[in-house]
């Protein structure tokens, strides 16, 4: 296996990890609001979108991939 396809299925694990992570984020940000937790949620809230800024540059990496073969 050669580092091209070593790299897209790395990338690809790290997005489908990042993506079912920013579900379980998005989970726990609505329970602390429902707590009244409103600040905490906040924070869990600007890493969600942290992390899903992190995970298009995945995306874009992985995309990257097919033009750096040709």
């Amino acid at each position: 296996m050669d580092l091209g396809e070593k790299a897209r299925i790395r990338l690809e694990h790290w997005i489908t990890h990042n993506d079912h992570h920013e579900e379980e984020y998005q989970l726990f940000a609505e329970q602390l609001e429902s707590a009244g937790m409103r600040e905490s949620a906040e924070y869990v809230k600007k890493m969600i979108e942290l992390t899903g800024k992190g995970t298009d540059a995945l995306r874009k990496a992985l995309a990257a991939l097919g033009s750096d073969d040709k």
